[in-house]
């Protein structure tokens, strides 16, 4: 009888064994799947966000992009602009230079035309003596020929003469600088100063070359040291 309980435990005994293991089976692969799937979900997440982060990433060197394209584009025009103010202000200033070539060269003219011209009467005649070696010259310049020879200088001298009051005033005894007020054949700034040679110093032409020589003479020593003086320096 105890025998038979004994089997009869025993049997039960395995049979719940079986049924916890059988349990335990089912539990352990429910488990297993739900680690399997959360790890798939965490997979999914970590796909997720290294998208989202590339997509972040990409949105940046886009937005870098744009940025450089536009710096770039700005310091391209204001280099063109730069260089087109420069072309410009270097094409005022030829324009310029054109301007002011044209305008000396009209009055250049002017004082050379109007070189033996007179006004109420004319200029006042010269009636010294002309050395034969200055009858090649007429007018004023012949004139001044003379007085230049009776000044003490030779004849050499005169091409100089000739060229540095050619410049001043065109041999005009009424040429007036509207700028400073220089007046004369030798420019005399102011024209008064002539009247140490005379009170007709406005109309006679050989009163105005007689200062003209005695301030060359006091200052440059020579017709032609006063012509390179004034090639050098614009006056004299």
């Amino acid at each position: 009888m105890n025998r038979l309980w004994s089997r009869v435990g025993v049997r039960a005994t395995s049979v719940g064994l079986l049924a916890a293991g059988l349990a335990g089976g089912i539990y352990l692969g429910q488990d297993r799947e739900v680690q399997q799937r959360s790890a798939e979900a965490q997979v999914a997440v970590q796909v997720d966000v290294d998208d989202m982060q590339l997509l972040k990433q990409r949105q940046s060197e886009h937005a870098a992009a744009r940025a450089w394209q536009r710096q770039a584009e700005g310091d391209a025009a204001e280099k063109a602009a730069a260089e087109a103010k420069d072309a410009a202000g270097k094409a005022h200033q030829l324009e310029q230079k054109v301007i002011d070539q044209k305008k000396a060269a009209t009055e250049q003219k002017k004082k050379e035309s109007s070189g033996s011209s007179s006004s109420s009467g004319g200029p006042v005649a010269y009636t010294g003596d002309i050395p034969s070696s200055c009858n090649e010259y007429t007018g004023s310049r012949k004139t001044g020929c003379a007085l230049m020879l009776d000044a003490g200088f030779k004849i050499d001298q005169f091409p100089c003469l000739d060229k540095l009051w050619k410049k001043e005033s065109g041999w005009n005894y009424k040429a007036t600088n509207s700028g400073s007020g220089a007046f004369g054949i030798p420019q005399a700034l102011p024209g008064s100063k002539m009247a140490k040679f005379g009170d007709d110093w406005k109309s006679n032409p050989a009163t105005q070359i007689k200062w003209g020589l005695d301030y060359i003479e006091g200052r440059y020593d020579t017709p032609c040291g006063a012509w390179e003086h004034s090639q050098n320096t614009g006056w004299y």
